[in-house]
């Protein structure tokens, strides 16, 4: 009740939130709490030892910016920064691009295959994880990695190695989609093992042999084993694990991270991979000069064989004509000529390059690869323009490598490559033009000066033309070892693209399996599952168990619970006078609730319940009880005429005679004579219920039950009429208009939720002028109820359990 004498209503309940009673709802069921949570944090003990530690192992990498150079040669042609801003395409390398190679599957993929991460060995334990053996497993398992590319869903390999040297292999594996297995033993290693799907060695590591051989402790069986998987699958497992991100957003650091179960495999991992990286990067930026070299040791080789063979023939010619010296008067002419011939040397040279140049652009096997440049040309356009369509080659295959012919970068780049090809052509061919038109002025200067030694001998003729070529050849040979240690400076100078700032560190302590995080989730786990145990079991509940659940069900003021107790010798009467016990109690309680609603007039008191059961005949005879010993003059009257109970509570033998007998003659009938009186107390009579009419309905629905009402409320301080159920006949709803007051009994563990709920309609329809409940029969043995009333042993007033109410198993009417 409230401040204002008003009991509240279900919606003010819920927001009077009972804090204490929520707490010792589930602190009742400790023991399943402490059990749940010692299983649960005996499950996470149990996950976590069979759980591989995983370990963080980090690096950080700067990632060099584009050599000026490329700027340079990109602004230098508007036509191709025109193609590149309408296509999307870049020729520098940006920091995006090279952390997507540092992630490719291919560069990972070779990791992979380099340090053999595709076959792992791991020491196979009964209780525990499997610890991980990287470099240090007693025998070591190899299956190259063609063969294990073809594996379909890989290999184990379960081996015993003895200390006698014997070792026991047991290998399955997966064989046009059915698992095989094979079994083999050898008496000594190193051994192989063929299989269908390739075969496999296995190696004694010596040194970890021996080491465990210097232990004070005798080596026992080394159970191992190792697992064999593509090692494109294991690159795709790596990259799931490998992280790349920059430091910040200023910077072109990048940061390295890789969780695995070993750290030293991390390690070498981390290393190996930025290791293949550089040469990666090394070999795209050495592509034009080793092209140029591969050029220039050809044209070495052809140059070579040619000026033998001219020293030779000059030789040759010297020797057969016995030549000494020139005629004086030709000396001045060949001076002269001598100044062409060095022209016409160096024009021819030009010529040669230009035609080699041009067949080499004109090969359809060179049509995707770089031209050779820094050859000796001297037309600078001519280099510029080679230099340009050398770098679009190379950002070319760049792009490939991280997408297809399909994407339209590409597509715009070789569009880019097709034009700039078509220009060198072009310019190959102009240049070759004007050299040739050079030779042809030069031939004819030549030629004035050739006339005037006309006269000189046949073998001096001849023996010019031979020292020409060989002059010729000498000079371009010379160029081309020039050329050739230029390029190889060029090559050797090669910085790589990634420099390691942090080496490769693993972390102190692992990161999986977090043991607080488990921990705490057990422990939560563990708390929780009783919780939502409990609280399912409350929904599915169906019927009521205590006074709590009466109040959600209804807002009808509940003004007393009463608990279970022992059934007396005879009746069901526990309310007794000079007595302090638990039922006097609980009785009193419900007394002095019911009389705080009565008004001074309000006499009539009906007692009715849902169903038949529940204990409203012994509500009402203790209630009637308890009213008489405060010194009111009470009678109850037995007005469940289809089914008498009075009887059996106050234990009454004559049952022929009752209100029946009054309500079907009235006029013959004294209702005071039928009236008997209670041997619990002076103040108390019972008028029972009588014989059972045929017609019970209509027979307390005539007047004559109001005017006996009348009648003995003129005697009676309060008349308590013991009604049928109401959720059953229409006897008690028809009674009600006589009635003060309801009281609606319940029976814990007994009155279904569904059927109590019929309460509401009671009071929605008005059918009683007031209205309250009471609940029956709890079980206060059950500690939720003993903790919520405090009705137990050391949660009461000392009351114990030697009174009270016996019938759980007996229906009560």
């Amino acid at each position: 009740m409230n401040e204002n004498n008003q009991f509240d209503t279900p919606e003010q309940k819920e927001d009077d939130f009972n804090l204490y009673r929520l707490i010792f709802k589930y602190l009742i069921y400790w023991p399943w709490f402490v059990a749940s949570v010692i299983i649960c944090l005996g499950a996470a003990f149990v996950y976590m030892r069979f759980q591989t530690p995983i370990y963080n192992v980090t690096a950080a990498v700067l990632v060099k910016e584009d050599d000026p150079r490329t700027h340079a040669m990109k602004a230098a042609n508007g036509a191709i920064e025109a193609l590149q801003g309408m296509g999307g395409l870049s020729m520098t390398n940006n920091f995006d691009n090279e952390v997507e190679i540092l992630k490719s599957r291919t560069l990972i993929r070779k990791v992979v295959t380099h340090l053999g991460l595709y076959i792992s060995t791991v020491e196979d334990r009964t209780f525990g994880y499997n610890t991980p053996l990287y470099k240090n497993a007693p025998v070591q398992v190899y299956l190259t990695p063609e063969e294990a590319e073809k594996l379909e869903g890989g290999a184990r390999l379960k081996m015993i190695y003895t200390p006698e040297g014997k070792l026991s292999v047991q290998a399955k594996y997966m064989l046009n989609e059915e698992e095989m297995k094979e079994e083999k033993t050898f008496d000594a290693l190193p051994a192989v093992l063929p299989t269908p799907v390739g075969v496999f060695s296995f190696t004694p590591n010596d040194s970890i042999l021996a080491l465990m051989k210097a232990k004070d402790k005798p080596m026992e069986d080394i159970r191992l084993i190792t697992y064999v998987a593509s090692p494109t699958a294991v690159a795709k497992s790596y990259g799931e694990g490998l992280s790349v991100e920059p430091t910040s957003k200023t910077t072109t650091i990048a940061q390295i991270a890789l969780k695995n179960s070993n750290k030293q495999r991390a390690v070498d991992f981390i290393n190996t991979l930025v290791a293949f990286y550089n040469q990666d990067a090394n070999d795209e930026k050495n592509e034009v000069a080793q092209k140029t070299a591969d050029f220039i040791e050809d044209r070495i080789s052809i140059i070579n064989r040619e000026l033998g063979t001219t020293e030779s023939q000059l030789a040759d010619f010297k020797q057969k004509s016995g030549l000494t010296d020139l005629a004086s008067d030709a000396k001045l002419a060949l001076e002269e000529n001598s100044k062409y011939e060095q022209l016409r040397i160096e024009n021819q040279t030009q010529i040669r390059l230009v035609e080699f140049l041009r067949d080499y652009i004109n090969n359809p096997a060179n049509a995707d690869e770089v031209i050779p440049s820094n050859v000796g040309l001297k037309d600078q356009n001519l280099s510029s323009v080679i230099d340009q369509y050398n770098t679009m080659i190379i950002e070319r295959k760049r792009l490939l490598r991280t997408s297809s012919e399909s994407n339209p970068a590409v597509v715009n780049m070789k569009t880019g490559i097709e034009a700039m090809r078509h220009s060198v052509q072009t310019t190959v061919a102009s240049v070759l033009e004007g050299l040739r038109i050079t030779k042809g002025n030069l031939d004819r200067q030549a030629s004035k000066f050739e006339g005037r030694i006309s006269n000189a001998p046949k073998q001096e003729k001849e023996f010019l033309t031979i020292s020409r070529q060989q002059e010729i050849k000498a000079q371009l040979y010379i160029m081309l070892l020039q050329k050739r240690e230029e390029n190889a400076i060029t090559l050797a100078a090669t910085a790589t693209n990634g420099r390691i700032i942090e080496q490769a560190l693993p972390d102190k302590y692992p990161v999986a399996p977090k043991k607080k995080i488990i921990a705490l989730a057990a422990l939560i786990l563990g708390l929780g599952i009783p919780v939502g145990f409990i609280y399912l079991i409350d929904l599915l509940k169906y019927k009521i168990e205590n006074g709590e659940d009466v109040q959600k069900l209804t807002a009808v003021p509940l003004i007393a619970e009463l608990p279970r107790c022992k059934k007396p010798a005879q009746g069901a009467i526990v309310v007794r006078e000079n007595h302090n016990d638990i039922m006097e109690e609980t009785f009193r309680g419900l007394r002095t609730n019911l009389l705080f609603m009565l008004e001074k007039d309000e006499k009539v008191i009906l007692v009715s319940s849902t169903q038949p059961g529940e204990g409203k005949s012994f509500v009402a005879g203790n209630l009637a009880v308890s009213l008489a010993l405060l010194g009111k003059k009470t009678l109850i009257v037995g007005m469940d005429i289809r089914k008498p109970g009075l009887n059996r509570v106050f234990n009454i033998s004559h049952r022929e005679h009752g209100i029946t007998n009054y309500l079907s003659d009235p006029e013959h009938t004294d209702i005071f004579s039928l009236v008997q009186p209670s041997d619990i107390h002076s103040n108390l009579d019972i008028l029972p219920g009588g014989a059972v009419p045929p017609n019970p309905t209509e027979l307390v629905a005539r007047p004559v039950l109001d005017h006996a009402i009348a009648l003995l409320k003129e005697r009676y301080d309060y008349v308590i009429l013991d009604t049928a159920p109401i959720g059953i006949v229409t006897d008690t709803a028809i009674v009600s208009r006589v009635a003060d007051f309801c009281l609606y009994v319940c029976r814990a563990e007994v009155t279904p939720k569904v059927a109590y709920q019929y309460i509401n309609e009671l009071k929605a329809e008005k059918k009683f002028a007031k209205l309250a409940t009471v609940i029956n029969d709890i079980d206060m043995t059950k500690r939720k109820n003993s903790y919520g009333y405090g009705y137990g042993k050391k949660y009461g007033y000392g009351y114990g359990y030697g009174y009270g109410y016996g019938f759980q198993n007996n229906k009560k009417g």
